[in-house]
């Protein structure tokens, strides 16, 4: 099976974010629905930690989705799973929120990358 094959199904991006950002993302066009899935989780303070794990886990494995957008300040919740995670597919990107600036020290993809670099 070639590449292409692989990840022609991989058509949505899934959120992880507070409720501004996750809305800003729906607005955008971004939030899709079938029955119990659904590609988007609005974290706030009430969410468990486990929520977010178990979120975090099945965007992972799901085979539709490209892209996990997910706020840095979220990301620190469950740094262990994100930082563990090493597939190219879903590719994950943290984010800035309205609250909480984007800091490059905590951001895992960017310390791989400067890490192949010898940064």
């Amino acid at each position: 099976m070639n590449a292409i094959s692989t990840y022609k199904d991989r058509n949505f991006i899934a959120v992880i974010g507070d409720e501004d950002s996750v809305t800003g993302l729906l607005l955008a066009g971004v939030g899709h629905v079938d029955g119990a899935n659904k590609n988007f989780l609005v974290v706030d303070s009430k969410t468990p930690l486990s929520k977010i794990e178990e979120t975090f886990i099945e965007f992972t494995k799901r085979k539709d989705i490209a892209i996990i957008l997910i706020n840095q300040h979220i990301a620190e919740y469950i740094r262990q799973l994100v930082d563990d995670y090493d597939q190219a597919f879903p590719t994950i990107l943290e984010i800035p929120s309205k609250d909480h600036p984007y800091d490059p020290e905590k951001d895992s993809v960017l310390k791989r990358v400067q890490h192949l670099f010898g940064e």
